[in-house]
């Protein structure tokens, strides 16, 4: 496109005419600090690392998704008067008396006869991991439960800052009936109505005080120079743990035809393309081979765990047989997660020409939305074209990092939109005023409109994103900040 010819000092004019002309728009502080390009990533401010990650976790319908709502001072995660609502952890970002820090919302656990224990500890362990403190919500109404101390001991081995939250204490006499909870062992009990906002600040004061400066466990960002993490993920009996054992070049993880034998994540450092890269096998399905309810229960979790340590994922499916749902459901999750992805086809070397045919018409049609992830045909027994996992990885990385001048977005948008305006809606046409790129990892945009942009449009926006700056290997994430004019 003509965007690449055009002389830097156009785009930087243009630049400031569009700030300029925002003057004349309502705009928030955190606008304001996104136009002039002083917003910190999702890491925190320039050079003081990953913020704090807080966990909310209890028992179904003791209120933890309206307590994170009451924490965000807005309705985000979902609320209903149903236990099990919230399936899977949620994050969300939010600030209090200035401090920015992570909360993570859990799903809670339930009585179920063929493994309660598995269950608690498996949420609890997954959340409490990957937390740098812990809230722990108990019903005030109902007290604490034996689920409720099972999990106690958890927290009490995981030897992290745990704040007790008593929660539903509309009145006082219910805050009365909060002090029993100091039987539990973890302190003063906080008592807090999520739903009227009743004590949540002195909760609030106390999360402050206890909240390190920066994440001990957000494992996201490695140091300067440090290896890469890699999450190496897929549903079971793929070729994990042999694809681990070929790169590592020793037997580090069991290999057995029977799907979920290994049972934790093993972290190891390998050596591929003359640098060190940390892999993350995630072959571990279920706790127990023998456990077969649960396990999407367990892949989620695991899948989520490896994600959330990791920076790229490698996906791996199985060439030799259909796409499954649960492929598609493994590589939407790379992408919620915000992770960089690069698709690996295992046992290539075992296909014929038919099933090659049929298997690129099934990649075609099965994962057209991502289509701009790095692919490699792999054969994890052989180590065919494991080789080439490097240059995908790196390719997936530097998309991931990469960052566009404001200035020259602005002036790749005005053309594109000028080209291909956005349909007239109701008679109103929105327009874009300004855009910028808000952080890296993964790519985020933010578009000031004067009305809504609808999905499909937005849909075009990220294609032609992709066209011009690549973005190979990595999501794209792009939000729309509608702003009305200032009343004279």
């Amino acid at each position: 496109m003509t965007s690449v010819t055009r002389p830097p000092a156009d785009d930087d004019a243009l630049d400031r005419a569009l700030r300029a002309g925002l003057a004349d728009f309502e705009l928030t502080d955190e606008d304001r600090a996104l136009v002039d390009g002083l917003a910190p990533d999702e890491s925190g401010a320039a050079g003081t690392g990953p913020v704090p990650v807080v966990a909310i976790v209890g028992r179904p319908n003791v209120g933890k998704s309206t307590l994170v709502n009451r924490i965000l001072r807005r309705r985000e995660a979902v609320v209903e008067d149903v236990p099990g609502v919230t399936r899977d952890r949620v994050s969300y970002d939010a600030e209090w008396a200035g401090r920015r820090f992570t909360v993570v919302d859990t799903g809670g656990w339930s009585i179920d006869a063929t493994g309660i224990h598995l269950r608690v500890a498996e949420q609890a362990e997954v959340a409490v991991d990957l937390a740098d403190v812990v809230v722990f919500v108990v019903d005030a109404k109902v007290g604490a439960t034996d689920d409720d101390e099972a999990v106690v001991k958890l927290l009490r081995r995981a030897g992290k800052p745990v704040i007790l939250v008593a929660n539903k204490a509309d009145d006082e006499r219910t805050e009365t009936d909060a002090l029993t909870l100091w039987n539990l062992g973890l302190g003063e009990p906080y008592a807090v109505s999520a739903l009227h906002g009743r004590g949540s600040g002195d909760f609030l004061d106390r999360l402050l005080e206890v909240l390190p400066a920066t994440s001990a466990v957000a494992g996201d960002r490695p140091v300067e120079g440090g290896p890469r993490r890699v999450a190496l993920i897929g549903r079971p009996n793929v070729g994990k743990s042999s694809l681990l054992n070929k790169l590592a070049g020793t037997t580090r993880v069991v290999v057995d035809d029977l799907a979920g034998t290994t049972r934790d994540p093993v972290d190891e450092l390998i050596e591929l393309g003359g640098r060190p890269w940390i892999f993350v096998d995630t072959a571990g399905i279920r706790r127990r081979v023998h456990q077969t309810k649960g396990a999407d229960f367990y892949a989620s979790l695991r899948t989520q765990t490896a994600l959330e340590k990791a920076e790229v994922a490698i996906v791996l499916i199985d060439a030799e047989s259909s796409i499954t749902e649960q492929d598609i459901r493994v590589v939407q999750q790379v992408i919620d997660s915000g992770r960089a992805l690069v698709l690996a086809f295992n046992k290539w070397d075992l296909l014929d020409a038919e099933r090659r045919y049929y298997l690129e018409r099934e990649i075609e049609r099965e994962f057209v939305q991502v289509s701009w992830a790095p692919r490699v045909n792999i054969s994890a027994r052989t180590g065919r074209h494991t080789d080439r996992l490097v240059p995908a990885l790196e390719v997936a990385l530097d998309s991931w990092d990469q960052r566009i001048p404001t200035a020259r977005l602005n002036a790749f948008l005005g053309e594109v939109v000028a080209a291909h305006p956005h349909p007239v809606r109701g008679g109103k046409q929105p327009r874009i005023l300004f855009a910028t790129q808000a952080s890296t990892r993964p790519p985020r945009f933010v578009i000031f409109a004067t009305g809504f942009i609808e999905a499909g449009y937005r849909r075009f926006l990220e294609r032609k994103l992709r066209e011009m700056f690549g973005f190979e290997g990595s999501p794209i994430e792009l939000s729309v900040r509608v702003r009305e004019k200032r009343k004279r």
